[in-house]
């Protein structure tokens, strides 16, 4: 089987926090943004490429699933995968903004072998890698710092 990664969903209890995080911060597009503020759609969403968002579910969606929870054990991290450039320009954000860096820069292996990764937090604890793999031009851009 293969596929594309559509999108993950995270469970936030503040949303505009969240959504300065991953729009200023990590400089991901918004998607629904207005609409969600407008109350014309549920959440709002983050795109990391053409084929993935991450779905930002406000707490009225997730506080009464009592099967479900918040899902913060389940999830142990995601990750973004950059050029180096923009890997650089990502950690250099994250410092200025006093964003701690959790581990790294270390080696870790992933879809397209070995690459160097950052470890890091948003606001609500969902962690984040951000890596990039030597010499890769990345076909499948990601739009974090479009």
């Amino acid at each position: 089987m293969q596929g594309f990664l559509d999108h993950i969903v995270l469970n936030i209890e503040h949303d505009e926090t969240i959504i300065d995080f991953y729009t200023r911060i990590l400089m991901l597009p918004a998607e629904r943004l207005e609409a969600y503020r407008a109350g014309e759609v549920p959440f709002p969403s983050v795109r990391i490429n053409q084929h993935t968002v991450v779905d930002l579910f406000p707490k009225k969606l997730w506080e009464k699933k009592q099967s479900a929870g918040k899902g913060f054990s389940n999830l142990n991290h995601f990750c973004l995968s950059l050029n180096k450039k923009d890997w650089e320009d990502l950690h250099g954000r994250l410092r200025d903004h006093k964003t701690a860096i959790r581990e790294g820069p270390v080696q870790r292996w992933g879809a397209r072998g070995s690459g160097t990764s950052i470890y890091f937090a948003d606001p609500e604890g969902n962690v984040i890698e951000a890596r990039f793999y030597e010499g890769s031009d990345h076909s499948e851009k990601c739009l974090l710092g479009t």
